[in-house]
């Protein structure tokens, strides 16, 4: 079992960064992959980024190449998202992920109790 518990979240213009984080406690953070997926109003959720429980690994969405960073810190049981150069479509509840195994996280078809809560995005025009 894993608690995962998001916050950075809020209100940025177009063009600014934010840092999003997600701290894990219960089972070993260091023994799972980690992912960030979003999900607007009215839209499925979508995967955003995934990091190998080393850290030796990352994947991204298209839409997220070049301005998103994912990073995670064992010592700390956190992973981060990094996001720069932001745009209106950004916004969305973003949402971490865990699992052993990174395929699952990247298709997100880690169990319910797997996922944190969220925590808001709003990029302002």
């Amino acid at each position: 079992q894993v608690q995962l518990a998001e916050s950075g979240g809020g209100l940025v213009q177009a063009g600014g960064s934010l840092r999003v984080s997600c701290a894990a406690s219960g089972r070993t953070f260091g023994s799972y992959a980690m992912g960030w997926f979003r999900q607007a109003p009215g839209k499925e959720r979508e995967f955003v980024a995934a990091i190998s429980w080393s850290g030796g690994s990352t994947y991204y969405a298209d839409s997220v190449k070049g301005r998103f960073t994912i990073s995670r810190d064992n010592g700390k049981n956190t992973v981060y998202l990094q996001m720069n150069s932001l745009k209106p479509e950004d916004t969305a509840v973003y949402y971490c992920n865990a699992d052993p195994r990174i395929n699952k996280v990247v298709a997100g078809t880690t169990p319910e109790d797997y996922w944190g809560q969220g925590t808001q995005v709003t990029v302002s025009s």
